[in-house]
């Protein structure tokens, strides 16, 4: 793929926030684009959890990225993962051995889970960063209900999220949700109280980045839930069968067979052989353009990259902005004119703890947290999705979940049958066993 082009060619590696936001900033510039993904879809990563716990499908929150080709001229879409970078050539080479010249490389492939080298949690535990993984927690606690409901009184079921984030808050809030209000009917079988969700933070409270009223809103919102808040505890090592955790120099071991993993991340290791300066969690480091370091024409924006006199927050704004900044860069350089350095315009973050439940930290409004910061929080990710119809899916899923009292309406994939520890006997509907 060596070919000359008349126009500039302008090459985007990875199809997130930043990517997508470089790509449509660019739609009337005088390039031709060229975008490329391991993936042929975005997924949209802050509904991730609700495909875990049953709430969304995977369809609701991915977009297909050739979709780009229907309306925007000067893009094309190419399948394939980045293996190696030349940036004497100006070249980068796929894993299918196609190599694809540049004349300005942006760098937007995100980030993935950091283990933090605790024993056993990349082997055993559960990460929620891509559609794949939010399917497997999903079809994994269902195989574990499953399994619970044909052998109810073999043992408590307990399900560990690790990290008080965002990410964790809202997953743990979400499972005890589902226990809360679908078990009962879902799974007569098991006695609710019987299914701990567990919050594992080693901080001493949850939500770091938030206002201390917001975390402790946050705190409670939790415990209301029934969440079994570990805070100020680390996690030793996780096991096939739990996890080992630490409080006050005690430790202790937590039985778990679905532990989730929402606590760091880190650049891909593939990154270290692409020839780029990298800091802190192995992020690119860049300037005040977003510029990779001691790189011309070549930047890095979104979570992959890190300005270390001026780090930004690891959240979507940060890199749908600096995408549009990266594009303009792009157009003044070839317009032969200069632009201000990036300046990030932060509108505020926002979690949710569960239904009519949320916290929000918005730009020039006062902190919010309960019913109104929950409705908020819904129409801006709804907002924020990249069609109508993954808009139109969302509000329907969400809505048959959030607003309709009653309803049981969670979204399940394949579950490998349950294999019974002791013979038994199912009389009836089934909500009557006896066990010889």
């Amino acid at each position: 793929m060596g070919e000359q082009n008349a126009r500039p060619h302008v090459v985007v590696v990875g199809g997130g926030f930043a990517g997508i936001a470089a790509v449509h900033a660019l739609r009337r510039a005088d390039v031709d684009i060229t975008l490329i993904d391991r993936h042929t879809y975005n997924t949209f990563q802050p509904l991730l959890y609700q495909v875990a716990t049953a709430s969304l499908n995977p369809g609701d929150i991915t977009w297909f990225l050739r979709a780009l080709q229907a309306g925007q001229r000067n893009v094309r879409f190419l399948k394939g993962a980045v293996v190696a970078m030349d940036h004497d050539t100006r070249c980068v080479q796929l894993s299918s051995g196609v190599r694809v010249e540049y004349d300005q490389l942006i760098i937007a492939v995100g980030v993935t889970t950091n283990f933090f080298g605790v024993p056993g949690a990349a082997e055993h535990s559960l990460p929620l960063y891509r559609r794949s993984q939010a399917l497997r927690v999903r079809d994994e606690m269902f195989a574990q209900l499953e399994d619970a409901a044909v052998n109810a009184s073999e043992r408590d079921l307990r399900i560990i999220v690790v990290g008080g984030g965002a990410t964790g808050v809202e997953t743990a809030g979400a499972f005890a949700e589902l226990r809360n209000m679908d078990m009962p009917t879902t799974y007569p079988e098991l006695d609710p109280a019987r299914t701990h969700i567990t919050l594992v933070e080693m901080l001493p409270h949850v939500l770091g980045p938030f206002h201390p009223k917001l975390r402790d809103y946050a705190r409670k919102a939790l415990e209301k839930r029934g969440v079994d808040l570990r805070l100020d505890t680390a996690v030793k090592e996780v096991r096939e069968d739990g996890v080992v955790v630490e409080h006050d120099g005690e430790q202790e071991f937590l039985e778990s067979r679905i532990v989730v993993w929402a606590s760091g991340v880190t650049a891909h290791d593939i990154v270290k052989g692409w020839g780029v300066p990298q800091g802190r969690g192995g992020r690119i480091e860049v300037d005040e353009h977003q510029r990779v370091r001691g790189l011309s024409d070549v930047y890095a924006v979104g979570d992959v990259g890190v300005d270390p006199d001026a780090p930004l927050p690891q959240q979507a704004q940060p890199a749908i902005q600096g995408g549009k900044h990266v594009a303009k860069v792009i157009q003044a350089g070839l317009e032969g004119r200069e632009v201000k350095p990036f300046k990030y315009r932060d509108k505020g973050t926002m979690a949710t703890v569960g239904r009519s439940s949320a916290v929000a930290q918005i730009s020039h409004l006062p902190r919010l947290r309960g019913l109104l910061a929950w409705l908020i929080w819904v129409f801006l990710h709804i907002a924020m999705l990249l069609s109508n119809r993954n808009r139109f899916a969302t509000l329907t899923n969400l809505a048959a979940r959030y607003l309709t009292k009653g309803s049981h309406n969670v979204i399940v994939g394949e579950v490998p049958d349950p294999k019974a520890r002791r013979r038994m006997v199912v009389k009836g509907s089934g909500r009557d066993r006896s066990r010889p």
